[in-house]
């Protein structure tokens, strides 16, 4: 049996798909952008503050779920330039300070709403 998760802590979707969904214990996040929830624009600033409201986001959905980051279990970081992925690696860090999930990053072509980055995870409920 899946669980919708829907939190006003997170945009609301931009598409047909929930923010997050739980089956057998686990929550697959949807990809978070930088919106902003509440007014759905785009942080402003650069590569950091959208990545910094990337894993805001994503938080508020994992906590929303009745989780914690510490028990993300992986995440997929989608970049717009890997030429940002120091500054991304640099904000996704200080949300996995000791054993940090498995994960993968990868340079697309563009990413909804033309943003820098977005990032998804998997999580243990």
């Amino acid at each position: 049996m899946k669980k919708i998760v829907k939190t006003n802590a997170a945009p609301d979707a931009i598409g047909p798909y929930s923010q997050g969904v739980i089956h057998n214990g686990i929550l697959y996040c949807s990809g978070q952008i930088a919106l902003i929830p509440g007014s759905m624009e785009i942080a402003n600033g650069g590569i950091k503050e959208q990545a910094l409201q990337v894993m805001e986001n994503m938080k508020s959905v994992v906590e929303a779920a009745g989780s914690n980051m510490d028990n993300v279990l992986k995440c997929t970081i989608f970049l717009a330039d890997m030429d940002d992925f120091a500054a991304v690696n640099e904000v996704y860090g200080r949300y996995f300070k000791s054993d940090p999930p498995a994960r993968e990053a990868v340079a697309v072509k563009t990413l909804p709403k033309n943003v820098m980055v977005e990032i998804s995870c998997i999580a243990a409920v």
